[in-house]
C-alpha cells in the first residue's frame, strides 16, 4: 500500500473535519433559526455537492482559484506560489465538497432543541452566543458528531473534485483514491485490492461508530 497517499488523505479529511466544524455551526445554527423568507436560497447552495458532479465542482473551484481570478491572484501575491494542485487548494474544494454533509446534520439537530429551552435560556439572562455553546450545541452533541464524522469519511474516499483541483502529485495532492485508480491503471489489481480493502475497513468502522452511537446499541448491553 502506498502509505504516503494513506497520510496524506488522513490530513485531508481531518483538516476538512475540523474546518468544517468552525464554520458549519454558525451557517447551521442560521439556517436553523433564521426566518428570512429567502433563506431557502442558501440552503440550496449549501446542498449543491450533493446533486453538483464532483468534476463539475471541481472545475469550477479551478476556475475561482486559478491565477486569472481575484482570489488566485491575491493568493499567489500572498504565499509566492499559485493555489491549484497544492494541498492548500485540495484542502479548499474538500470542505466546499463536503459542506452539506456536515451542515445539514448540524442544522437538523438544532433544530430539535426545544425552543421554550432556548427562550428560558434567554430569559435567564444569558446571551445568544452564550445559549448556543451551553445550551444548543450540548443538547446537539450527536448531530454534531455525525456531521463531523460525515464530513471525515465523504473526504476519505474524494475523487473527481480531488483529481480536477490538486492534480496527482506525491506526497502532496496524491490521495488513496487517485492511487488506487493509478493501481488499476497499471494493471496492478493486487495493489489496488489491498488499498482498497483499507479504504473500505476504515469507512465501515467510520459509520459503524456514528449509527452505533445514533442508535445507542450500547445501551442493549447488560451492566454489571
Amino acid at each position: 500500500m502506498n502509505w504516503m497517499a494513506i497520510l496524506v488523505t488522513l490530513k485531508l479529511a481531518t483538516l476538512t473535519s475540523l474546518i468544517l466544524v468552525l464554520i458549519g455551526l454558525p451557517l447551521a445554527y442560521w439556517l436553523a433559526f433564521s426566518l428570512w423568507r429567502w433563506k431557502f436560497l442558501i440552503e440550496s447552495v449549501v446542498a449543491l455537492p450533493l446533486v453538483l458532479p464532483p468534476t463539475v465542482l471541481g472545475f469550477y473551484i479551478l476556475v475561482a482559484i486559478g491565477p486569472h481570478s481575484p482570489l488566485g491572484r491575491f493568493y499567489a501575491d500572498l504565499v509566492g506560489h499559485p493555489l491549484p494542485f497544492t494541498f492548500e487548494g485540495l484542502l479548499l474544494a474538500s470542505v466546499l465538497y463536503s459542506l452539506p454533509f456536515a451542515v445539514q446534520p448540524f442544522a437538523t439537530a438544532f433544530a430539535l432543541v426545544d425552543r421554550r429551552l432556548i427562550e428560558a435560556s434567554w430569559t435567564l439572562g444569558l446571551s445568544r452566543l452564550g445559549t448556543f455553546f451551553k445550551l444548543i450545541v450540548p443538547m446537539s452533541t450527536a448531530g454534531v458528531i455525525t456531521g463531523a464524522v460525515l464530513s471525515f469519511a465523504h473526504t476519505l474516499g474524494e475523487f473527481g473534485v480531488v483529481l480536477m483541483v490538486g492534480g496527482n502529485i506525491e506526497g502532496v495532492t496524491r490521495t488513496v483514491s487517485i492511487d488506487i485508480y493509478d493501481e488499476v491503471q497499471a494493471l496492478n489489481y493486487a495493489g489496488a485490492a489491498k488499498t482498497a480493502l483499507f479504504l473500505l475497513v476504515v469507512s465501515y468502522a467510520v459509520l459503524l461508530g456514528v449509527y452505533a452511537m445514533n442508535r445507542k446499541v450500547w445501551a442493549l448491553w447488560p451492566q454489571k
